[in-house]
């Protein structure tokens, strides 16, 4: 109760300071009738009564501005790009507002690198927030008026979701924080007046030979007959039978399934409107019985007669796999399924998909809703992204902070109780807040487990950690102020001494990395790595693979695309180099380590850190430690790590050269997952539209059929059905001896994800193209070859006639079948999967 009555009072305080604010728009009472920001108001009231009046629109006026006389390479911007546009602060109220007393707090994801209004003062923040704040006296808006503030941003602005609402006013510096009305919406064309359109949209438009064999392929579907036979995703051979049966329900008796992955079952059946007259599904576990090329794990026989239904499988995996192929023949709500024997088995040990839920955070009822889906169109992996600079999202015992500071965001400048906001949260959680406690976290392992589907977690380390990094800190202060000194500087994560100037891939400063040098950074990795390995014990699931990231620990302004000031390139942008350093390059710690002979140079720090790591990886009883790429480039192999192997996500993409690192990955003996941004990213927009939501630097469209085109065996081959990002023709040639792949795995970051509904929008139907690719080769894909060229255009190995018809045939039964099941389960899915 008396948390209770807490809660009120603070509401009654927030709606208190509403009403006055109301008030005052209507009346004189509060001062000055033509002022609603007069210095007797409050300042909560005054910052209240501009959440309620002010306005923010964006227009975009010219995507590259340097063709219109803007020197963006003085301005600093990467390869010398960036874009004009305004903000423009509109009142929409009855009375005037004027400047002084306040701050307006922007998002903006891409680097605001010049604002050209004499009345404004501009400043970053952190990460995407930025303060602009308006010199007192320089302007009064009338009703109705507005001010136009011109700025300069970096690169590009193509879709609407580059442009981040919640705008929010504090007033007087340490007032309560008002989100401005007409800002606090996820539906960006509400704040967006223009942007350009893209040449580079429109450049791909261009039909390659794979699309006009798409299209005609979808003018003439397969028939009903033809469709009623394909699963999805499809198997690897059947052999029609006489007939059919008629499946209204399904009565299981499967003697190697626990009961909780039976009820699993059930619960699909009940998902899909079965609930007719029960087909009796007989199962057992034949093992090394099944023919060679299906007996291995998930390889099972589904025999559909009028006599009855059963599986044979290899493991209790192909006999829920085997049911999961039945309850895919079945249509929603019941109905015919054509006698058949089906043999079928996994392409890949590894069918994955990674979700983001530090940038925001996903409900649990989503990710159990996910897993549904995964367990039924057969994928294995759920790599969960539990931390990252902007959120921190499972509770950790012993370690508060964590979750009380990492898991929220509020406008707290010094972060000792929160997080600043980022990616147009708003101040106050409206979007990113959120954390699995530990039994959420249990629960949720055991619920995968259930539907043969392994959650591998990510701590990301040692960059992209502020979220770590600044709750520690927070601990470290809350301790020191108790004069526990030692406590304090158990999971102290950063050098107090370490002065590094580094700006990183998402504008955070030193503090979004880990010190790998300071002491606490072993100790917190050992905590929290012995913390979530007791959680999957715990849940009957031991924790087989951990993910340490690795990635992107670099300062951005010492990239490729820069120059000293004195620099003569005009392609590229002047920043002062010599006030730039590489991550812990001024740190007191490191560069003792370094003096010891320990590591060679700060350049090698991450990979030392994962080595480290890998030792209490290896310590707490998992078999395999996972990392991005970037995390193990300075180490020599497999063979560095304490672990039995180690699992490299590759994020390059084919354009970039993927099918060369796969092969360097794969030749030094890592086990290597295809993560390719350009296929398998699924936070890009699904189509050219400017309205489709997502980020696209590596693609600018990436719909169900270029998903479903993916040759992940053979990545030279994809060179010859789709472009590069912009549509262009690219050539590849294989080079080495074929590539050995683990697996693929769909992504879903969350940058410009606000809400789970835009989460599943993103995400389904795509994850039905992935599942096919990862569970099934298709017979246009192309055996690799060494030396073999492909070039959009130009060669013409590829069957894209068969590719063509694969896909139809694909669609059919997604749109028919598959799309009203997912209707069911209650996931918001875009309508259409091809575009």
């Amino acid at each position: 109760m008396r948390q209770f009555r807490k809660k009120c009072s603070g509401m009654q305080n927030l709606l208190s300071a509403a009403l006055m604010a109301i008030v005052c728009l209507m009346t004189a009472a509060c001062g000055d009738s033509s002022d609603s920001s007069a210095t007797n108001l409050s300042p909560t009231a005054r910052a209240a009564a501009l959440g309620e009046n002010l306005k923010v629109r964006v227009e975009i006026d010219a995507n590259d501005a340097a063709k219109s006389g803007t020197n963006c390479a003085d301005l600093g911007a990467d390869w010398a790009s960036c874009a004009r546009g305004k903000l423009i602060l509109e009142n929409t109220g009855g009375r005037s507002l004027a400047s002084g007393g306040w701050t307006l707090y922007v998002h903006s994801i891409r680097r605001i690198l010049m604002v050209e209004h004499p009345a404004f003062a501009w400043k970053h923040i952190t990460g995407d927030l930025y303060a602009l704040t308006p010199r007192a006296g320089a302007f009064t808006l009338g009703a109705g008026e507005r001010v136009e503030v011109p700025f300069v941003g970096e690169y590009w602005y193509q879709r609407y979701s580059d442009l981040l609402p919640r705008a929010y006013v504090v007033a007087d510096g340490n007032a309560t924080p008002a989100i401005l009305k007409h800002n606090d919406t996820d539906d960006e064309t509400q704040y967006v007046d223009r942007i350009p359109p893209s040449a580079d949209d429109a450049a791909a438009f261009a039909a390659t030979p794979a699309q006009v064999q798409r299209a005609r392929a979808e003018t003439a579907p397969p028939s009903l007959q033809q469709s009623a036979a394909r699963a999805v995703p499809a198997v690897l051979r059947e052999t029609a039978g006489e007939g059919a049966v008629q499946v209204g329900g399904i009565d299981l008796s499967m003697a190697g399934l626990t009961s909780s992955q039976a009820a699993a079952l059930k619960s699909r059946v009940t998902t899909l409107g079965l609930n007719g007259a029960a087909v009796r599904v007989n199962g057992q576990i034949v093992g090394g019985a099944l023919p060679a090329d299906i007996a291995r794990s998930g390889g099972y026989r589904l025999t559909i007669a009028q006599s009855g239904v059963n599986v044979d499988s290899f493991d209790a995996a192909g006999l829920f796999y085997g049911v999961q192929t039945l309850l895919s023949l079945t249509p929603a709500g019941g109905g015919s399924v054509p006698a058949t024997t089906i043999e079928d088995a996994p392409r890949y040990v590894y069918r994955g998909m990674h979700v983001d839920v530090a940038r925001n955070f996903r409900q649990p009822a989503t990710l159990h809703r996910l897993i549904d889906q995964m367990g039924a169109y057969k994928l294995n992996r759920l790599h969960l992204h539990l931390s990252d600079d902007e959120g921190w999202r499972i509770e950790i015992p012993g370690l508060p902070e964590l979750t009380d500071i990492g898991a929220k965001r509020c406008h707290d400048l010094t972060e000792t109780k929160c997080l600043l906001p980022q990616l147009g949260s708003g101040p106050d959680n409206r979007s990113g807040g959120g954390y699995l406690s530990r039994a959420d976290y249990v629960a949720l392992v055991r619920y995968a487990a259930d539907r043969f589907v392994e959650i591998i977690p990510e701590i990301d380390m040692p960059g992209h950690s502020r979220a770590a990094v600044v709750s520690m800190e927070a601990r470290y202060q809350r301790l020191s102020a108790l004069g526990d000194t030692g406590s304090a500087s158990a999971y102290r994560l950063l050098d107090p001494a370490d002065t590094s100037n580094a700006t990183t891939v998402q504008f955070y400063d030193r503090r979004s990395f880990i010190n790998p040098c300071s002491a606490g950074a072993q100790r917190f990795a050992s905590k929290v790595i012995g913390e979530i390995a007791s959680m999957h014990r715990e849940a009957g699931a031991p924790l087989s693979v951990w993910h340490f990231g690795g990635d992107e620990a670099k300062n951005i302004l010492l990239g490729a695309g820069f120059q000293p000031l004195d620099g003569t390139d005009p392609g590229k942008g002047h920043v002062n180099l010599a006030a730039q350093d590489k991550p812990w390059g001024r740190s007191p710690q490191c560069a003792a380590l370094i003096a010891s002979g320990k590591v060679a140079s700060v350049d090698e720090l991450p990979s030392m850190f994962a080595r480290q790591v890998s030792q209490i990886v290896h310590a707490n009883g998992i078999g395999t430690m996972a990392a991005w790429q970037d995390g193990i480039k300075h180490a020599n192999g497999p063979q560095d790590f304490a672990t039995s192997s180690t699992m490299v996500t590759m994020w390059d993409t084919i354009f970039w050269g993927a099918s060369d690192t796969v092969q360097t990955l794969s030749s030094q003996g890592y086990k290597t997952v295809l993560a390719l941004p350009d296929y398998l990213y699924f936070d890009f927009p699904y189509a050219f539209d400017q309205p489709e939501r997502g980020y696209y630097w590596g693609s600018h469209a990436t719909d169900g059929f270029k998903t479903f085109s993916l040759a992940p065996d053979n990545l030279p081959q994809n060179a010859e059905i789709m472009g590069d990002r912009d549509g262009k023709p690219f050539e590849v040639t294989s080079a080495g001896p074929a590539p050995r792949i683990e697996g693929i795995q769909g992504q879903a970051w969350a940058e410009v994800m606000r809400t789970d509904q835009q989460f599943e929008y993103m995400v389904y139907p795509r994850l039905l193209a992935l599942a096919e690719r990862a569970w099934h080769r298709a017979a246009w894909e192309r055996p690799y070859v060494q030396g073999e060229r492909y070039k959009l255009g130009d060669t013409d190995k590829v069957d894209k006639a068969a590719l063509a018809q694969d896909w139809a045939s694909f669609l059919s039964v997604v749109q028919n079948r598959e799309l009203p099941k997912l209707s069911r389960s209650g996931a918001v899915t875009r309508a259409k999967l091809g575009g």
